[in-house]
This record gives C-alpha cells, structure tokens and sequence, in this order.
C-alpha cells in the first residue's frame, strides 16, 4: 500500500480530536470534522480558533498563519464526507462497540488504500479493527492530552498490520512534529500500562496516609521532579476519563492496582470531573 496523506480526517472533535484536528491543520493537513450535530461540530471550530489566536497572541504563529490553518478544517455530520480522506483518526468516546460501529461504517467509506486509526487510550485495537474487513490497514494512534501541547504519540500495530501502514502512520506522526513511539496492541499500550497504576496508587494514598492533594502533589513535584502532581494530573486527563481508562486495564489484566480507587469513582458520580467541570481535587475558574 502507499500514498501520500494529504487530507486527514477526525471522527469526533471532543476535547482530543479538537486537538488532534488542531495539530493537523497547524501542520498544513486539510482536515474534514466529524461530529454527531453541527452544533457540536461548531463549538470545537470555535475551540480551535480560541487556541490559535492564543498562540499568536504569544508569538507562536502569525494571524495570517492562522487564519490559514483554520481554513484548512472542513466540519461535517455526514461519515460519508469522509471518503476523500487517505487517513482518519477516531476519537470517539471510549467505548468498544461505539468504535466498532464507527470502524464498520468507515469501512465502507473510505477508499481501500485509507488508513484507520483509533486515538483508544486503553481499549484493544485488534478489537476495534475486526470490526472492518480489513483489519490490516488498521493502527492506533494515541494522542496525549492536550494535543497540541504533548508531543508524544504512541502509534500501535496489531498483529496483521501491514508493515506499510504502520510506517505511513509512523511517518505522518513525524509529519505533524510530534515524537512518535512504536508498540505493540497490549492493554494500555506503554504510558497508560505505567501511568494508570501509579497514579491510583498515589490517590489511595490520600486516604491511607490522611493527606492532602496538595501535599501528594508537592511531594511528587520536589521529591521525583514531576513536572505536575498525580492529583492535578488527573483533573488536567478529567477524572471520569481516568477512572474509563482504570477500568478498561483492570477488564483486561485483573490486576489490583489497575481497578479505579473508590475516592475517584465517587468524584466521578457526583460529577467532579477535574478542569472541564471546575472542580475534582482542586477548584478552577
């Protein structure tokens, strides 16, 4: 297979594909968005234009840069506008049949030489991808929150991935500037395998030890030299994400320190969600 990836498209432009569409056009992609209602579809256009108008305001990109990028990004309710698109990445919510529903109809869509990707943070590609009838043509590429802040992406193969697809995938994560990480489709990939059960660890610690976020926080910050604290962390990831992700791990190894913390699964049912709601452990504007 070959072909130059040229227009990019985004099923789903919640929090990570406003990022990712972000990332592509700023990289010089066209990109076509998808969502669910204009309404939706409009909203993230208007996150995208909030976020580049900031990067000019601080010098990042000029105004006419970014009036271009904008207009590189086509919205759409229509999966059939797809079509045209040599690569799409889904990022949809994280749910296995939502995806695989997505994946049956892309399926049909787009042309036979298009790349299907899932932006999944914790679900199995290979499972996403016998949803299609080529399975093959399928790779994961997961994005890190925000977007267009952490370069990291984790591009995975499944076990039939055509060496040529997940080279085109690997190589169009270059393209867009980020730092690209080959691995294989195991439960949380590499980052999350680590991540997640370090970071219920240090919430559990809270109760256990009687101590306060802020102090979990500094203790990671000037005891490891994290960047951010595990508690701020999660509310920047949104803990209702965090506790999907936990899950999803603990489904599929059945490990202790992968099932979500109590603590979180009640902040997530009382609806204190971390920066998107204003309030998890700490309280946002």
């Amino acid at each position: 297979m070959a072909g130059e990836i040229r227009t990019v498209g985004v099923l789903g432009l919640g929090t990570m594909g406003a990022g990712i569409a972000q990332v592509c056009v700023q990289a010089g992609f066209d990109v076509v968005g998808r969502e669910v209602s204009a309404e939706l579809g409009e909203l993230a256009k208007a996150r995208v234009d909030h976020y580049l108008s900031r990067g000019v305001e601080k010098g990042r990109l000029t105004a006419e840069e970014k009036d271009a990028a904008l207009a590189r990004l086509r919205l759409t309710t229509d999966i059939g506008d797809l079509a045209g698109c040599e690569l799409v990445i889904e990022a949809a919510f994280e749910d296995l049949e939502v995806k695989r529903g997505l994946f049956a109809e892309l399926d049909q869509t787009l042309g036979p030489d298009a790349i299907l990707a899932t932006n999944t943070s914790a679900l199995s590609v290979t499972e996403i991808a016998a949803a299609t009838s080529r399975p093959e043509c399928v790779v994961g590429m997961h994005f890190f929150n925000p977007a267009p802040v952490l370069p990291l992406v984790e591009v995975v193969r499944t076990e039939v991935t055509e060496g040529d697809v997940f080279d085109r995938a690997y190589a169009f994560a270059q393209a867009l500037g980020k730092e690209p990480i080959a691995c294989h489709d195991t439960p949380g990939f590499v980052v999350n395998r680590i991540l997640i059960p370090l970071l219920n660890d240090c919430v559990r610690v809270l109760d256990e030890a009687r101590v306060a976020p802020e102090d979990v926080d500094r203790a990671m910050r000037f005891g490891t030299n994290w960047a951010i604290g595990p508690c701020a962390l999660i509310d920047l990831i949104g803990v209702d994400v965090h506790v999907h992700a936990s899950e999803a791990l603990y489904d599929a190894l059945r490990e202790p320190r992968m099932a979500p913390p109590p603590r979180l699964v009640r902040m997530t049912q009382a609806g204190h969600l971390g920066r998107k709601t204003g309030r998890g452990f700490y309280t946002y504007d």
